[in-house]
């Protein structure tokens, strides 16, 4: 099985250069947790109402386990979202001219 976040998964047969795929990988994972976090955040304020025990302090251990969970989550990659803007964005690193996909025509332009 190929790693979703290698080089050549991520732009196909031309490797972009490793210090800009490991920013990418980075900043993807980063992004991931981000959007797990406010995912996790939006289902804790769909609770129908407060428990016996809630107070500010709780709330504040919740919002924490919650942010590490999240944290997590993104390093396990459950949701491939980071594969996935690595895969999407690698290509962009390994395109012959900035700004230009490969195969979109402009690249020998």
């Amino acid at each position: 099985m190929t790693d979703a976040l290698s080089p050549t998964a991520a732009a196909g047969t031309t490797a972009a250069p490793p210090a800009d795929l490991a920013k990418l990988k980075t900043a993807a994972k980063a992004f991931e947790a981000i959007f797990l976090r406010q995912m996790i955040k939006s289902m804790r304020s769909a609770s129908l109402g407060e428990g016996l025990l809630d107070s500010s302090s709780s709330e504040q251990f919740r919002d924490m386990s919650d942010a590490k969970m999240a944290d997590q989550m993104a390093e396990k990659g459950g949701l491939h979202i980071a594969d996935m803007l690595v895969k999407q964005y690698g290509a962009r690193l390994s395109a012959p001219i900035a700004g230009t996909l490969p195969g979109d025509g402009k690249a020998g332009q």
